[in-house]
């Protein structure tokens, strides 16, 4: 029944009912969230607080009641029932109400005797930690949603629910409550903590509780009891994390959090749902629920459960994946990661699928692209792995392979470096990840990174006696000389690993190597020699290595391009875009636009220009490196245009991110550019593409 537009009644009781307890001391951060509860207050709307436990929604409630724009509405009729304190059942709330409101009457048997004392004057009432009373699950749930629902439709009484589930009146104004700003977390501490100032230790420390309300007020609590200064706080932080959150009077995290684990709807998911809240714990990005069936396929009806998780308010779903705040992260998280049955499932399925190598010419490479979604995970994954001793070769082979994916479809630099260099060189799998690593530096344009550590690699090769893997080896270390523009130290390493391949007659490796040294001599000035070498590639009879060839074919225009022959080069430079667009190498695809760029600067096609700086942007998106090369490109094109101004900014946002990355060529070659900029004399320069 609507009780909206009944009828008024004058009614009085000698029992006067009971105020609602004393609002907290400081609310802080919660300004507009209280105006909004306070608006919908004032037009009687049912409200719902939602959040995880200790998110702060008791406080925002009780400051509420006690703020004067509610007493002038609502006077003495501020009316609050904590229902974690009594059984949950139909009759006993309906007692409760009875008594908060103070209407007088005994043990109702439902809301038919309360209706003219309730319907009487306005009231605001709250039903603090509703979760306990409306579990769906729990026993005399659905009567007490009746009694409840019925109450939200009374046009006199504004009705507010905190609670950590969902299940709620449909005509709640449902408000999750968001954890806190960097700056109300530090007021909430330091109102409590006395025994330093203010620092980036703690500001710290709050960042990685996710500025949860009761949290940052334990933390400060506990800290201030024991009069802990910030550097003993922040060991002790480190030492113990969340479970340092327990004051002296038994108030902790823990308490909170596991209210919510013993709640009867989490129960019902079953026995194994805390070992994936800890899986879910462990990973910083959470679970994807686009991968689950192949990450977690022990796990059945895994949308409802995590729906369920959702609903409890324990989990929370952002960009595709579950999660959680990162106290309840930091406590549900398995302290002994392999004593949990799910999660070395979930690490036997990711490591399934890191054991092969990838290449793009090689079948199942695009199928690798999963790892964009997970690459966070993978990396948390193996550093704790290799943090706890697990120095088999299986780990290390993954490390490899991961570092390899990224490479290929997410290129950025890992955590993991002063691990893989830290490894026994005795370890068989350290001159694989030495190699893999520098790769990735190669990315970032840090090419004296990159030859350190494949000199040190090369060294564990020859020691090993493992020839073919000293040839691959001689091969990235070329290419990390002729990127430092030492082609003259890179032409004999590649000759010897051209010989090494021929030797074993690996077609696919004499590619490579023709192709590396055709651009050790164009580095070097050797332009007939270089087409030469070329040239054997394009007639060699390889089997289908199209990613070495379409390398091959974009040399070969740049070698015609610095002999003149500008037909060639375009024509060289569109077979060679052929190729890498049919696979969608957008690496390569870079590279050619931006040749293709610097040969219509030359021509003085500027129209041409515009449409290609266009196109190697689109294809420079989240590769810092290769952004840093289009605002290179670009800011040469405003100089062929007298647009020294903008071309200055492009050239100095270049050098920034060239700086940012350690790519000191680039640096340099930059730095020239916007020498010649400032002084007028700037002329073409060819990039390290």
């Amino acid at each position: 029944m609507d009780y909206r537009g009944a009828r008024r009644l004058t009614f009085t009781s000698s029992v006067l009912g009971e105020l609602p307890p004393p609002p907290p001391r400081a609310c802080f951060g919660r300004d507009e969230l209280i105006e909004r509860i306070i608006d919908l207050a004032e037009t009687f709307t049912p409200i719902a607080l939602i959040g995880a436990g200790g998110i702060g929604k008791t406080s925002i409630a009780s400051t509420v009641l006690h703020h004067d724009r509610t007493k002038k509405l609502f006077g003495d009729n501020r009316r609050f029932i904590r229902c974690d304190q009594f059984p949950a059942s139909r009759a006993h709330f309906l007692a409760r109400l009875s008594k908060i409101v103070g209407a007088g009457i005994e043990n109702p048997e439902d809301l038919t005797p309360l209706r003219p004392f309730l319907s009487s004057e306005n009231m605001i009432l709250v039903l603090d930690n509703a979760e306990s009373i409306l579990d769906p699950q729990g026993t005399g749930a659905r009567e007490i949603y009746i009694v409840v629902e019925e109450l939200s439709h009374f046009s006199n009484i504004c009705l507010c629910i905190t609670s950590r589930i969902y299940t709620v009146p449909p005509d709640c104004k449902i408000l999750n409550v968001p954890t806190l700003s960097i700056e109300a977390a530090r007021d909430a501490f330091y109102r409590i903590y006395e025994s330093g100032g203010q620092s980036n230790l703690v500001d710290g420390i709050l960042g990685q509780l996710d500025f949860h309300p009761l949290s940052v007020t334990l933390l400060a609590t506990v800290a201030n009891q024991n009069r802990w200064d910030n550097y003993r706080l922040a060991r002790e932080w480190a030492s113990r994390r969340t479970r340092v959150l327990r004051t002296d009077y038994n108030e902790s995290l823990a308490a909170t959090i596991e209210l919510s684990l013993a709640s009867p709807m989490f129960r019902e998911l079953g026995p194994d749902v805390r070992d994936l809240l800890g899986v879910i714990a462990f990973f910083p990005q959470g679970i994807n629920e686009n991968n689950v069936d192949w990450l977690l396929p022990t796990i059945s009806s895994s949308t409802n459960i995590f729906d369920k998780l959702c609903t409890l308010s324990l989990t929370y779903r952002i960009n595709g994946f579950i999660t959680m705040l990162a106290p309840l992260r930091d406590y549900l998280c398995p302290r002994e990661p392999l004593s949990s049955p799910l999660l070395c499932t979930t690490k036997e399925h990711y490591f399934r699928r890191l054991s092969t190598a990838i290449d793009p010419s090689w079948p199942g490479f695009e199928e690798a692209r999963w790892i964009t979604s997970e690459d966070v995970n993978v990396e948390h994954l193996l550093d704790v792995l290799t943090s706890i001793g697990q120095n088999s070769a299986d780990v290390w082979d993954t490390c490899a392979n991961f570092i390899a994916y990224l490479y290929w479809h997410k290129p950025r630099l890992v955590t993991l470096g002063p691990k893989v260099e830290g490894l026994p060189d005795d370890h068989p799998s350290k001159p694989e990840c030495l190699s893999e690593l520098s790769r990735s530096f190669a990315l970032v344009g840090n090419h004296v990174e990159r030859k350190r550590l494949l000199i040190h690699a090369l060294k564990l090769r020859r020691e090993r006696g493992d020839n073919f893997q000293v040839a691959e080896t001689l091969l990235f270390l070329s290419n990390a000389n002729r990127m430092l523009g030492l082609p003259k130290e890179g032409i004999p390493q590649v000759k010897e690993a051209l010989e090494i391949y021929e030797q074993f007659d690996n077609k696919s490796g004499q590619a490579k190597t023709l192709q590396r040294l055709a651009s050790l001599l164009y580095e070097d000035g050797q332009l007939d020699a270089a087409e030469e070498a070329a040239s054997r590639l394009v007639n060699l009879p390889t089997e289908g290595d199209q990613f070495t060839l379409c390398g091959c074919y974009r040399l070969l225009g740049k070698i015609c391009r610095s002999k003149d022959e500008t037909e060639k080069a375009i024509n060289h430079f569109e077979t060679a875009l052929g190729i890498a667009s049919s696979f969608n190498w957008h690496s390569h695809i870079f590279w050619i636009h931006h040749n293709l760029v610097e040969l219509f600067l030359d021509m003085g096609r500027f129209d041409d220009v515009q449409v290609g700086i266009g196109r190697v942007k689109s294809h420079a998106t989240n590769d810092p490196h290769l952004l840093g090369q289009a605002m290179e490109l670009q800011a040469r094109f405003w100089c062929r245009q007298c647009r020294l101004e903008e071309a200055k900014s492009e050239a100095s946002r270049a050098a920034d991110v060239y700086e940012k990355l350690g790519a000191a060529r680039d640096l340099k070659r930059c730095r020239a550019l916007l020498r010649g900029i400032e002084g007028g004399t700037q002329k073409p320069v060819t990039s390290g593409g």
